[in-house]
C-alpha cells in the first residue's frame, strides 16, 4: 500500500459486515462513500461517527457516510455490495442507471435471491448485464473482529484475474490475507449453506446434545453443501477451503454467529420472533433456509439438515420435532467427509 493511492471505493450497505470493511479499508487510508438506504441510520453515522451495529469503533475520516446512492456511486470504479441478500436485487435495480459498464462488482453478501434462488453472481449478469466485472468476497470472517483489528482470511473469486489482482492490492494485509479463486459458484454456495447449518448446529447446542453430534452434524452439514454446490458446478477444494469447510466451523462453533445464536434460541424453545427480537439483526440463515431446499428440490439434491432448519423456522415443526431423527436421517458420503 505504501506509495500506492487508490481511488474511492463505493460500500453499499451499512450494516455490521458493510461497515466493518469499511473500516479495514479506512484504516488503510482508502476513502470510502459508505450507502445505506435508511436515512436515519447515515444521519446517526455522521453525527455520531459511530455505527450502531458497532458502536464500539470510531469511524475514521476517510469514510464518507452518504444517503444518495447517485453521490455514493459516483467517480468509482468499485462498488462492494453488502446489503441483505433480501434487498440484493433491488439495489441493483437502483444502481443500473448510475453506473456505466466499466463499473467493477464485488458482492460481499452471502445468500440466494430472494425470488428465484439464482446465485447473486446470476442476478447481477440479468440485472447490470455480463459487461461488468464480477468478484465474490467471502470466508469465514465476522464483521466484529475485523473491525477491531484482528487477523482473518478470507476468498475473492472472480473469472478476471485483473480484476482479483487490483482488489487484492485493495484488502490484502498481514491481518487480513486474501486468496484467489475463480470458482464462483463454489465460494457463494459456501457462503449460503454455512448459514443454515449453523441454525441446525445452534439448535443442538441449545437442547444440550453434547460435542459428539455437534461434529457429527457439522460433518454432514458439509456433505449437504458439497452436494449442492457440485450440481451447480462448484469444485471439492473450494467446499473443504476457507469459503466452505472454514466457514461453516466459524459460524457454527462461535456464538459471534447470529445464525448459531438463532439456533440456539430455537433449541431452548423459544419462537422465531423472540429470538430474532433477541438478535436485533438480519440472520441470513432463516432466509436462506427456504431458498436452499427450493433450489436443491430442483436440482434432486436431498438436503434433510437444511429440509428440517426450513421446518422450524417456518414454524411448521419445533427444534425438539427434527434433530431426534436428524442424523439418522443421513447415509455415508461416498466422499468420506
Amino acid at each position: 500500500m505504501k506509495g500506492v493511492t487508490l481511488k474511492p471505493v463505493a460500500i453499499l450497505g451499512a450494516g455490521s459486515w458493510g461497515t466493518a470493511l469499511a473500516l479495514y479499508l479506512g484504516r488503510r487510508g482508502q476513502t470510502i462513500k459508505l450507502w445505506s438506504i435508511d436515512t436515519a441510520e447515515i444521519n446517526e453515522m455522521l453525527s455520531d461517527r459511530r455505527n450502531r451495529f458497532l458502536p464500539e469503533f470510531s469511524l475514521p475520516d476517510e469514510i464518507k457516510p452518504m444517503s444518495d446512492l447517485a453521490a455514493a456511486v459516483a467517480d468509482v470504479d468499485d462498488v462492494i455490495i453488502v446489503v441483505p441478500s433480501v434487498g440484493f436485487r433491488s439495489t441493483l435495480n437502483m444502481l443500473k442507471p448510475l453506473i456505466s459498464t466499466k463499473t467493477r462488482i464485488t458482492c460481499a453478501t452471502k445468500g440466494l435471491d430472494a425470488d428465484t434462488g439464482k446465485l447473486l453472481s446470476e442476478v447481477v449478469d440479468e440485472t447490470l448485464g455480463k459487461e461488468h466485472k464480477f468478484a465474490m468476497l467471502s470466508g469465514p470472517s465476522f464483521a466484529r473482529e475485523v473491525a477491531a483489528g484482528l487477523p482473518a482470511a478470507v476468498v475473492i473469486a472472480s473469472r478476471h484475474r485483473d480484476f482479483v489482482n487490483d482488489l487484492i492490492q485493495r484488502f490484502n494485509s498481514p491481518i487480513f490475507r486474501i486468496y484467489p479463486s475463480d470458482d464462483i459458484a463454489g465460494v457463494e454456495i459456501g457462503g449460503v449453506v454455512k448459514n443454515v447449518i449453523a441454525i441446525a448446529t445452534g439448535m443442538f447446542d441449545g437442547m444440550a446434545l453434547g460435542a459428539n453430534a455437534r461434529s457429527a452434524l457439522i460433518t454432514h452439514g458439509l456433505e449437504e453443501m458439497i452436494a449442492l454446490g457440485a450440481k451447480l458446478g462448484g469444485r471439492l477444494e473450494t467446499f473443504i477451503g476457507l469459503s466452505g469447510l472454514g466457514d461453516l466451523i466459524l459460524t457454527c462453533s462461535d456464538d459471534l454467529s447470529r445464525n448459531r445464536r438463532m439456533g440456539l434460541a430455537l433449541g431452548k424453545g423459544k419462537a422465531i420472533k423472540e429470538a430474532e427480537r433477541e438478535i436485533g439483526q438480519v440472520v441470513e440463515g432463516k432466509r436462506n433456509a427456504e431458498i436452499v431446499v427450493m433450489l436443491a428440490n430442483r436440482l434432486g439434491v436431498e438436503m434433510p439438515i437444511c429440509n428440517a432448519v426450513w421446518n422450524v423456522v417456518n414454524g411448521k415443526l419445533s427444534a425438539k420435532e427434527v434433530v431426534t431423527g436428524l442424523l439418522a436421517s443421513h447415509t455415508p458420503s461416498a466422499l468420506n467427509v
